[in-house]
Protein backbone atom coordinates (compact mmCIF):
# COMPACT_ATOMS: atom_id res chain seq x y z
CA UNK A 1 0.00 0.00 0.00
CA UNK A 2 1.37 3.17 -1.03
CA UNK A 3 1.09 6.26 1.55
CA UNK A 4 1.86 10.14 0.54
CA UNK A 5 1.66 12.45 3.25
CA UNK A 6 2.08 16.62 2.95
CA UNK A 7 3.46 18.58 4.87
CA UNK A 8 4.51 22.66 4.60
CA UNK A 9 1.28 24.28 4.17
CA UNK A 10 0.29 27.37 6.41
CA UNK A 11 -1.09 30.72 6.16
CA UNK A 12 1.05 33.04 4.26
CA UNK A 13 0.59 36.87 3.32
CA UNK A 14 0.18 37.75 -0.46
CA UNK A 15 3.29 37.53 -2.32
CA UNK A 16 4.55 35.32 0.31
CA UNK A 17 6.57 32.29 0.03
CA UNK A 18 5.54 28.28 0.81
CA UNK A 19 7.35 25.03 0.15
CA UNK A 20 4.97 22.22 0.29
CA UNK A 21 6.63 18.37 0.51
CA UNK A 22 5.21 15.16 0.28
CA UNK A 23 6.64 12.33 1.21
CA UNK A 24 5.88 8.64 -0.59
CA UNK A 25 6.36 5.27 1.45
CA UNK A 26 7.42 2.20 -1.16
CA UNK A 27 10.66 1.53 -3.13
CA UNK A 28 9.36 2.37 -6.47
CA UNK A 29 9.13 6.10 -6.18
CA UNK A 30 11.51 7.04 -9.18
CA UNK A 31 9.38 4.65 -11.70
CA UNK A 32 6.27 7.29 -11.12
CA UNK A 33 5.20 10.78 -11.98
CA UNK A 34 3.86 12.78 -9.34
CA UNK A 35 1.57 15.51 -9.11
CA UNK A 36 0.33 18.26 -7.20
CA UNK A 37 -3.46 19.21 -6.98
CA UNK A 38 -5.80 21.58 -5.01
CA UNK A 39 -8.81 22.04 -4.19
CA UNK A 40 -10.69 25.16 -2.55
CA UNK A 41 -13.94 25.47 -1.07
CA UNK A 42 -17.18 24.90 -3.47
CA UNK A 43 -14.92 23.91 -6.47
CA UNK A 44 -13.23 20.79 -8.08
CA UNK A 45 -10.23 19.55 -8.18
CA UNK A 46 -7.97 21.13 -10.02
CA UNK A 47 -4.28 20.28 -11.56
CA UNK A 48 -1.20 22.66 -10.15
CA UNK A 49 2.15 20.79 -11.37
CA UNK A 50 3.74 17.29 -12.29
CA UNK A 51 6.87 15.89 -12.49
CA UNK A 52 8.54 12.66 -14.37
CA UNK A 53 9.63 9.80 -12.33
CA UNK A 54 13.28 10.91 -13.47
CA UNK A 55 12.26 14.89 -12.67
CA UNK A 56 13.50 15.84 -16.54
CA UNK A 57 9.86 16.85 -16.91
CA UNK A 58 7.33 18.94 -15.65
CA UNK A 59 4.30 20.41 -16.35
CA UNK A 60 2.09 23.18 -14.87
CA UNK A 61 -1.25 24.87 -14.67
CA UNK A 62 -1.24 28.15 -16.62
CA UNK A 63 -2.45 29.79 -13.14
CA UNK A 64 1.14 28.97 -11.58
CA UNK A 65 3.45 28.80 -14.38
CA UNK A 66 6.80 31.08 -13.44
CA UNK A 67 5.20 31.18 -9.62
CA UNK A 68 5.18 27.57 -8.54
CA UNK A 69 8.68 25.26 -9.25
CA UNK A 70 7.59 21.35 -8.46
CA UNK A 71 10.98 19.48 -7.98
CA UNK A 72 11.47 15.70 -6.24
CA UNK A 73 14.63 13.86 -4.15
CA UNK A 74 14.43 10.02 -5.29
CA UNK A 75 16.62 9.42 -2.89
CA UNK A 76 14.30 10.60 -0.45
CA UNK A 77 11.41 9.94 -1.81
CA UNK A 78 10.08 12.93 -1.63
CA UNK A 79 8.47 15.77 -3.94
CA UNK A 80 8.49 19.38 -3.73
CA UNK A 81 5.94 22.41 -4.93
CA UNK A 82 7.88 25.49 -4.61
CA UNK A 83 4.97 28.38 -3.91
CA UNK A 84 6.41 32.35 -4.74
CA UNK A 85 4.39 34.94 -5.10
CA UNK A 86 1.44 33.56 -3.83
CA UNK A 87 -2.02 35.06 -4.11
CA UNK A 88 -5.32 35.10 -2.07
CA UNK A 89 -6.76 32.88 -5.36
CA UNK A 90 -4.22 30.45 -4.80
CA UNK A 91 -5.81 29.45 -1.10
CA UNK A 92 -6.90 25.65 -1.17
CA UNK A 93 -6.16 22.11 -0.18
CA UNK A 94 -3.25 21.09 -1.84
CA UNK A 95 -3.09 17.33 -2.74
CA UNK A 96 0.04 15.41 -3.83
CA UNK A 97 -0.70 12.15 -5.57
CA UNK A 98 1.19 9.13 -7.70
CA UNK A 99 0.62 9.41 -11.55
CA UNK A 100 0.08 6.31 -13.46
CA UNK A 101 0.41 7.82 -16.94
CA UNK A 102 2.54 10.90 -18.32
CA UNK A 103 -0.67 11.05 -21.01
CA UNK A 104 -2.76 11.83 -17.76
CA UNK A 105 -0.83 13.76 -16.05
CA UNK A 106 -2.81 16.64 -15.76
CA UNK A 107 -5.89 14.96 -14.83
CA UNK A 108 -7.10 13.52 -11.59
CA UNK A 109 -7.99 10.40 -12.82
CA UNK A 110 -4.44 9.69 -13.90
CA UNK A 111 -3.58 9.27 -10.47
CA UNK A 112 -3.87 5.86 -8.31
CA UNK A 113 -2.62 7.35 -5.16
CA UNK A 114 -3.24 10.57 -3.05
CA UNK A 115 -2.01 12.49 0.30
CA UNK A 116 -4.76 13.52 2.58
CA UNK A 117 -4.18 16.97 1.89
CA UNK A 118 -2.51 20.17 3.60
CA UNK A 119 -4.50 23.47 4.00
CA UNK A 120 -2.54 26.40 2.01
CA UNK A 121 -4.28 29.89 3.11
CA UNK A 122 -3.04 32.97 1.37
CA UNK A 123 -4.30 36.12 3.01
CA UNK A 124 -4.75 39.93 1.12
Amino acid sequence: QVQLVESGGGLVQAGGSLRLSCAASGRTFSNYAMGWFRQAPGKEREFVAAISGAGQTTHYADSVKGRFTISRDNAKNTVYLQMNNLKSEDTAVYYCARGSSWYAVAAAYGYGYWGQGTQVTVSA
